[in-house]
């Protein structure tokens, strides 16, 4: 049979996100999606108590408490993906399984999973599962800000060369500072835990049977820089009890992006209806995924992945260095070229918290009478104002900041509000803040040398025509939206395809897979000068607040956690009392 009429061969791609996780069908030859399924995750995310269906109840007899800026997961929630989503998405196809050549997934990051020496998590051993330590630590888990503060002043202190490569901070959000905070607060859940896992990496694990690290969030969330970890004096000099941190928990083998970190098992193949033994790629990020989706791959182009947070990430020639950012990393995203990442914490979680908590019943009913949803609704009335009209400006900080002041004790405000301000116009000037935290970004980029070229968006929020303009117009730059639903699921694809050898590299797999524009937005010159005046104000806010003028976001934290006084079971009261110390000093 002649290559062309050979038939068809097809990748699946997993996308792991906050509250949910979507795998689509398709096609290799052109990278057509022909089938998808969504799962929900059980138990979303866990910030209040650990629910009771897995962790049980504590010594008291009552539900396990967790304290403020704690976010965790259920790690079987994310096998169940695999046994819902994936079939789903197959059956939608409508394809015969036995032509799918391999499977890919991307995941949240930095989502970390504590695990003994076969991969099984402690959540799910019975004298650790009603300790909060022993939970999958999702990205959005602030409360390690302490430590990522003693990591980031001890670095300055020692000129540690990696410190740069991550804009100068190193973010509460990431494996070291988690680590540190898992050691310190609760040792013995610390002391069986054999290896410290990105989801990105378990998730692989699950379905291949071999444990190896990616080399994406080795870099931007490992501190893995020029083949080497931070140095066993850096850790000691944090923690004695913290010198073999790498050595015994973290280090491992470390796969190269879109190659095969091995093949799928027996039992996987039952979960998902797949073959055995077609390849599984090496792990990877939703971010970093998404711009071989987007064809995004060439110096210059920023891809904001949006949605309940944004991620930020472009490839550059060249190394520089950017304050702020979340990190640089050779080949970090395509071989041969610096992979930029910065970022923003909150976005969707800032809209949806604004619509749950302070929009009033009668805006809900009247969204439903008219047939919409709330966010539709709201846009509809915001988008019928001039710029500046509601008299407000934002803070997007309601999940902290994590680009480009790096610090998770920040929170959120608004300035201007009057008895007539209108939950429309609060909206309006939360979806305002969030661009003006992308201009920022960019700017912070260009500053350095680092030149933004285009401005491409993918995620769920592009659906909001809105939100797109004011992002056109608040960045000055030309926006186009990724004509796929789903860029992280494709994006994983291509990688899957290039893992069952279908592409030489994804480059290739990218120019032929990845997904042609959406829409495009383009600045109107009269809302480029308008959104340049209220960006100015939100610089002064922005530096007023999170550049040491006024602390009061920090004073309040340290005030919250000790009125909150939660003691985690496996802790001590001590413990607690250390990490508020570290916050007021």
């Amino acid at each position: 049979m002649d290559a062309v009429d050979a038939p068809d061969s097809f990748v699946i791609g997993v996308d792991y996100g906050t509250l949910s996780g979507r795998a689509v069908v398709v096609r290799v030859r052109d990278g057509k999606e022909l089938g998808s399924g969504v799962y929900d995750y059980p138990h979303a995310v866990v910030t209040d108590v650990l629910p009771e269906d897995v962790a049980g109840r504590g010594a008291d007899g009552q539900a396990v408490r967790l304290p403020g800026e704690w976010a965790l997961q259920v790690p079987n929630d994310y096998r169940d993906v695999l046994r819902h989503a994936v079939p789903a998405a197959l059956a939608e196809a409508g394809i015969d399984p036995a032509a799918v050549v391999g499977i890919a997934t991307d995941f949240t990051a930095c989502t970390m999973v504590p695990v003994t020496s076969d991969g099984t998590p402690l959540s799910e051993l019975d004298r650790f599962r009603n300790r909060p330590h022993a939970y999958v630590k999702l990205w959005r888990h602030h409360a390690a800000q302490p430590q990522a503060d003693r990591i980031n002043r001890l670095a300055a202190e020692r000129g540690e060369d990696w410190l740069p490569r991550y804009g100068g901070l190193i973010s509460s959000e990431w494996e070291f500072a988690k680590g540190l905070q898992l050691l310190e607060e609760d040792p013995e859940t610390y002391a069986e835990m054999d290896h410290w896992v990105e989801a990105a990496d378990w998730i692989v694990w699950q379905l291949c049977g071999r444990y190896v690290r990616n080399a994406c969030t080795a870099g931007y969330k490992g501190i893995y820089q020029d083949g080497r970890y931070p140095s066993l004096d850096f850790l000691a000099a944090l923690n004695p009890q913290f010198q073999d941190f790498v050595s015994t928990k973290l280090e491992h083998t470390i796969g190269r992006l879109g190659g095969a970190a091995g093949y799928l098992t027996a039992e996987a193949a039952a979960w998902t209806g797949l073959p055995e033994g077609i390849a599984v790629a090496v792990g990877n990020v939703d971010a970093h995924v998404t711009a071989p989706a987007a064809k995004a791959v060439d110096p210059g182009q920023l891809v904001a992945i949006m949605g309940t947070s944004t991620c930020h990430v472009m490839n550059g020639a060249e190394l520089r260095e950017v304050p702020g950012m979340c990190g640089v990393v050779d080949g970090g995203i395509v071989d041969g070229l610096w992979g930029y990442e910065a970022g923003q914490s909150g976005v969707g979680d800032i809209f949806g918290w604004f619509t749950k908590y302070g929009v009033p019943p009668e805006y809900h009913r009247a969204a439903r009478e008219a047939g919409l949803g709330i966010h539709e609704y709201l846009t509809e009335l915001a988008s019928r104002q001039a710029i500046g009209q509601h008299g407000l400006i934002a803070l997007d900080w309601h999940s902290g900041n994590r680009s480009v002041l790096v610090d998770h004790e920040l929170s959120g405000i608004v300035v201007g509000q009057t008895l007539a301000t209108k939950p429309e116009d609060t909206y309006r000037a939360l979806l305002e803040a969030t661009a003006f935290g992308t201009r920022t970004i960019v700017d912070a980029f260009r500053e350095a040398g680092v030149p933004v070229k285009e401005f491409i968006v993918a995620g769920g929020l592009l659906k909001n025509p809105l939100l797109m303009q004011i992002y056109a117009d608040a960045t000055g730059l030309q926006l186009s939206t990724i004509g796929s639903a789903q860029g992280p699921a494709l994006g994983s694809a291509i990688h899957a395809a290039v893992a069952a050898g279908k592409y030489a590299d994804i480059r290739e797999a990218a120019a032929a897979m990845g997904s042609e524009p959406g829409e495009v937005y383009t600045p109107i010159p009269e809302n480029v000068a308008a959104y340049g005046e209220l960006f100015q104000e939100y610089k002064t806010l922005h530096d007023y607040f999170g550049r040491g003028s006024n602390d009061v976001m920090h004073r309040l934290k340290a005030i919250q956690r000790r009125a909150a006084g939660v003691v985690l079971p496996g802790t001590t009261a001590g413990s607690t009392v250390r990490a508020t110390a570290e916050v007021s000093a």
